[in-house]
């Protein structure tokens, strides 16, 4: 079976072990309003694949400014990440 981390953290939850606060975003727009929900002044985005090396890949990226949210989440969605 393949899961999203999304997937994986939403299964955790359901039986009371703790995770920490994820969203899933379709693009940019949602992923600052994400991050506002959040909280906080830096954030970190990442693709969901069923592989590992996404941060080698270019697909995980600490950021404190929500333009760069934005525009890394726009970079990320709808494109395949080679891992």
């Amino acid at each position: 079976m393949n899961l999203h981390e999304y997937q994986a953290k939403q299964i955790f939850a359901e039986y009371g072990l703790p995770v920490s606060k994820g969203y899933a975003c379709e693009n940019g727009k949602e992923a600052v309003k994400a991050a506002q929900t959040i909280g906080g002044d830096r954030w970190v985005v990442k693709a969901q694949v069923h592989a590992g090396g996404r941060g080698k890949a270019g697909g995980v990226k600490l950021l404190s400014d929500l333009g760069e949210v934005e525009a890394f989440a726009d970079k990320l969605i709808g494109t395949n990440l080679v891992t």
